[in-house]
């Protein structure tokens, strides 16, 4: 099997290294994550859909936000597998859901840059609001902490008791419907 070239990714090790890009070579590289993403996805156990789907999503939010000091609130980990890759786990992705591989959800023992130890739905919101509300409290007023929910995520009842707790807070808080 030759082996696929990825001249953007393999440049990119963090969200910093996003920074400089400009609009046709994020474009570029959301294809080269895409294609990583499968190339390994599809020999490795993984979660095709929600992973692909939110490419773009994640490479714009640590292109715009100031990861790790921001904060990003994955709401479930099939979501998170962009954000592992461009977080500094692209070279063990392949060790992905393994047995002593990287975690399959966002762990915050494994990386600075998984906000909250997430496994499975409902729970961004909520999550993302302590954490907002707790920044806030610390003076940390210029932090910007996002929860990132699917649809099928904010049907559960904590999503919603979320949502009501953050319209009832000031908090620097953005939710994103995927």
């Amino acid at each position: 099997m030759e082996k696929k070239g990825f001249p953007l990714l393999d440049r990119v090790n963090t969200p910093a290294d996003l920074k400089d890009l400009g609009p046709d070579d994020l474009i570029q590289l959301c294809g080269e994550l895409r294609q990583f993403i499968i190339d390994v996805v599809s020999s490795n156990p993984g979660h095709f859909g929600a992973s692909l789907g939110v490419v773009e999503l994640t490479v714009a939010l640590h292109h715009v936000f100031d990861t790790p000091e921001d904060k990003i609130v994955w709401d479930v980990g099939h979501q998170a597998y962009s954000h592992k890759i461009l977080t500094g786990r692209k070279r063990n992705f392949h060790t992905n859901r393994k047995y002593k591989g990287i975690s399959g959800f966002p762990k915050p023992s494994e990386s600075e840059y998984d906000a909250f130890g997430v496994g499975h739905a409902s729970t961004s919101i909520s999550a993302a609001l302590g954490i907002a509300l707790a920044s806030q409290h610390k003076k940390l007023n210029e932090r910007q902490v996002v929860a990132v929910i699917g649809d099928g995520s904010l049907t559960g009842g904590l999503a919603f008791e979320g949502l009501n707790n953050a319209g009832m807070e000031k908090s620097n808080l953005l939710v994103i419907l995927n």
